[in-house]
């Protein structure tokens, strides 16, 4: 005779010790590492946002895949989550982010590092953190190759066009009120709209950091059309970004950046993407600067690396 009550009960009973053993492996799997780290384990999966108009930091190949310098470091701190979490297996998620949404995109755990062209100030570092420095960058001026235009005095009463959510809109206000330029600023969503808007006339200037507008014109090839101009309107220290407060994560970042030091490969790195020539068949020839140089060689950690 069966026993539907005894049954039910072994059936509860089974069910009870799988959740029991489902929970201790979650546990197991996440033990000793922090949230973020523990909640990629368990996806397996690391998502990196990435922009798809900022050459060669990151933008779009000739396949429509997400390549460049910054996508690279991010790789090798992928390889570096991949040893502390133990799993040397993890996939890579891209996920499209703007220069609007990206610090949204980090806060809110839509992406875990940040792989494009982002200056690591002390304002956003009160939301986010950053990797060690990978690039030193600054405000300049984008101009028609006929333009006037070579100092912010001949910015009077010109319009200039910014990409939206960018340290240099911030840097553009700034000089406005500080000259009384009487500019009218204009915002694009990304690099590339804020460059269209300049090709079509809409715009006198356009703004932004230099080594984007140096990529912007040789994506281009537009050497005979446009010019970049005039001195350094901010400073722009780049880093990739990831969420604050998780000293683990942090602590992951830095050592991937260390062992690059070590085995030399920051400097290699940097000429595949600023002087050799782009997959995508342009080619910057933007040497490496002596700060830059210096910061890279001071990661090398190893003996008597500075001997």
């Amino acid at each position: 005779m069966r026993h539907p009550v005894k049954g039910c009960l072994q059936t509860a009973s089974l069910l009870a010790a799988f959740l029991l053993t489902a929970s201790a492996s979650a546990q197991t799997a996440g033990e000793g590492l922090s949230p973020a780290l523990a909640a990629i384990k368990q996806a397996h999966v690391v998502r990196l946002g990435y922009r798809e108009s900022s050459p060669p930091f990151s933008f779009m190949d000739p396949s429509n895949r997400p390549i460049g310098y910054s996508l690279e470091l991010c790789e090798a701190i992928v390889e570096e989550i991949g040893i502390e979490v133990d799993d040397p297996n993890l996939r890579i998620d891209y996920v499209k982010v703007t220069s609007d949404d990206r610090i949204a995109a980090v806060v809110q755990n839509k992406i875990d590092l940040e792989c494009g062209s982002t200056t690591a100030n002390a304002e956003r570092r009160k939301q986010v953190a950053f990797s060690p420095l990978m690039f030193v960058a600054g405000t300049k001026l984008m101009v028609p190759k006929n333009s006037t235009i070579s100092a912010p005095k001949d910015l009077q009463g010109k319009t200039v066009v910014v990409t939206k959510g960018t340290t240099n809109e911030q840097a553009m206000h700034t000089l406005d009120k500080k000259f009384s330029l009487a500019l009218n600023i204009v915002a694009s969503p990304d690099h590339e709209q804020s460059y269209q808007t300049l090709v079509e006339g809409k715009a006198d200037a356009f703004a932004t950091d230099d080594i984007l507008l140096y990529g912007l014109i040789a994506r281009h090839k537009a050497q005979d059309k446009y010019k970049v101009v005039g001195d350094y309107l901010s400073y722009d220290p780049y880093g990739i970004m990831f969420r604050k407060g998780d000293a683990q994560l942090a602590a992951v970042v830095e050592r991937a950046f260390r062992k690059l030091g070590s085995n030399r490969d920051l400097i290699p790195l940097y000429n595949k993407w600023f002087v050799s020539r782009l997959p995508t068949g342009e080619k910057l020839n933007v040497a490496i600067s002596p700060q830059l140089e210096e910061a890279f060689r001071a990661m090398d950690d190893s003996p008597g690396a500075n001997n």
